[in-house]
């Protein structure tokens, strides 16, 4: 497994090879900020840390960790302090977050981008926890409550509706 916020030691001890590597794409909610990235390994963690629950407003963020000589911006994100150790980046216009950095990132060469910001987040898979001492373990496994699909709410479907003309994206 990758170490959470460190771009340190990519191999995998079960024979993956990684030098082959793929691009990913990403961005924000209204499409101001764009990014993409070459990783080898489509592999992802929950970081629990206080300042990662504060900044995304949920239980976790979900992250994946990208050298950064593999990481590019095709449009620039804001930025923020959000400790005296490290920044994010964030799209000023619609709220989305973007990731997180070490102040001294080249000492680090990593960025971890959000996983609700890629554009197939599906294709990644968790490999770990980070920052478990804020860790809250009832929100870890949720398959026993209830489901409900964001279309099959009629008052969610209508809003959209009279908004855009289409329906619920996915």
């Amino acid at each position: 497994m990758s170490t959470p916020h460190s771009a340190n030691d990519r191999a995998r001890p079960d024979g993956y090879d990684c030098r082959m590597t793929q691009t990913y794409t990403g961005g924000c909610q209204c499409g101001r900020v764009r990014y993409r990235f070459a990783l080898a390994t489509p592999e992802a963690y929950l970081c629990h840390c206080r300042m990662c629950q504060r900044a995304t407003g949920g239980f976790a963020a979900a992250l994946v960790n990208v050298p950064s000589s593999g990481f590019e911006w095709l449009s620039p994100p804001d930025w923020y302090a959000s400790s005296p150790i490290a920044r994010r980046p964030f799209c000023a216009a619609c709220g989305t977050p973007l990731g997180f950095c070490y102040n001294d990132t080249e000492a680090d060469d990593a960025l971890d981008v959000t996983l609700g910001s890629l554009d197939d987040p599906a294709a990644f898979r968790p490999v770990g926890h980070f920052g478990v001492e804020s860790l809250m373990d009832p929100w870890l496994d949720t398959s026993t409550l209830p489901r409900k699909r964001s279309d099959d709410s009629a008052a969610l479907v209508t809003r959209w509706r009279t908004a855009t003309g289409r329906g619920v994206p996915e």
